[in-house]
């Protein structure tokens, strides 16, 4: 198959479309991390850590852009003498012309993210956020003509406003009487200059993703008739069911604890498990957070969880536990080992003639003997 170029961005805004930036915590670093969003790229190789010997895959390959999970650059770089792995990898993408992208917290917070390749994985059902994320929806009002409003809603829809988890075209509408007088130098859809109008109008309201308030307000505005549309938004302490951390589903059968753990190893390819004590019963309910998730664990007993499967407990962390639940630690690695398939199936979805695959670099720094 021929493989056709694109412009950087064109990848990246489709990704972020997935997995917008705004997700992403505070402490994170995703997006372009090297590279001008304007060059043209033919192919593309994924990972889950950009290493030196990953970038030397893609020099030996062809690749001119590598797509990371977890980002190269986590804090600021004063200089760039490659005294240490970050800079040298820095250094040698940029002389031999690579982007790097990284796709990190803003695609563990997605409801189709890193967490719900993990329950795949281990046939969940009945899955949901563990913690969802509140302030990331808004609500517009709006009002217009009655005879408009069909319009109006589908212009807001199409922009990606209504959507309430497995539902799309949610709104409120309510009829009433607006109105208004032009002024000098108005151009009124109805009424005359200098007299007040009454016009029967429909106040439309509908919530929307905070990310796309911009492209929602001018889509409002191309397609409403009035002159000056009248519109406002109100923040919403709502929670989202596609944002959050972590997430909680149900085995399809209740197993022991010592069943769950051989099932556990098996499907994600686990070397061994760091685990609470065991608490001898049968296991349903599981929580599970990719990467590092000991942040998670109050939410995960709230929940009812029967085992939490994550990253990166400490020590002292698995008293934590109280015999309240069995923490299940695979590795950093192991939980998140699967995200660059997820970007390579969503590029292919996307751009099927665009060149890409996953790394042959096995990528994780902890080793077992």
């Amino acid at each position: 198959m021929i493989s056709f170029g694109m412009k950087i961005f064109e990848l990246t805004d489709y990704l972020e479309s997935l997995a917008p930036l705004s997700f992403q915590m505070d402490y994170d670093n995703a997006g372009l991390l090297v590279g001008n969003p304007n060059d043209t790229i033919q192919q593309a190789l994924l990972c889950l850590d950009c290493t030196e010997e990953v970038v030397d895959e893609a020099i030996q390959n062809g690749f001119d852009i590598i797509i990371a999970h977890h980002p190269i650059i986590f804090k600021g770089i004063k200089k760039l003498n490659g005294k240490n792995y970050v800079e040298r990898i820095v250094i040698k993408a940029i002389k031999n012309n690579i982007a790097i992208y990284a796709i990190h917290t803003n695609l563990d917070y997605i409801a189709d993210g890193v967490n719900r390749i993990i329950a795949e994985k281990l046939e969940l059902v009945n899955t949901k956020i563990l913690s969802p994320e509140s302030g990331l929806v808004c609500k517009l009002t709006t009002f217009a003509p009655v005879e408009n409003e069909n319009q109006i809603k589908d212009a807001l829809f199409n922009a990606g406003a209504g959507a309430i988890g497995n539902y799309s075209d949610c709104s409120f509408s309510v009829e009433g009487n607006g109105t208004f007088k032009a002024l000098d130098n108005a151009n009124p859809f109805v009424g005359e200059i200098g007299k007040r109008h009454n016009e029967k109008e429909v106040r439309i309201e509908v919530i929307y993703a905070k990310e796309i308030e911009n492209s929602l307000i001018k889509s409002l505005k191309a397609i409403h008739p009035y002159e000056e549309v009248a519109f406002y938004i109100q923040d919403l302490a709502n929670e989202s069911s596609l944002v959050g951390a972590g997430m909680i589903g149900e085995l399809p059968n209740s197993i022991s604890e010592i069943e769950f753990f051989t099932f556990l190893k098996e499907r994600m390819n686990a070397n061994i498990i760091r685990h609470s004590p065991l608490l001898n019963k049968k296991v349903k309910k599981i929580a599970i957070c990719g990467g590092s998730g000991s942040f998670l664990l109050a939410k995960a007993i709230a929940s009812g969880a029967d085992v939490f499967v994550t990253a990166d407990f400490k020590y002292h962390e698995f008293f934590d536990a109280e015999d309240k639940i069995v923490i299940a630690d695979i590795g950093h690695y192991e939980t998140e080992q699967f995200t660059y398939e997820w970007i390579a199936e969503k590029i292919k979805k996307k751009f099927p003639t665009f060149a890409h695959r996953c790394t042959n670099v096995i990528t994780n720094p902890v080793h077992y003997f």
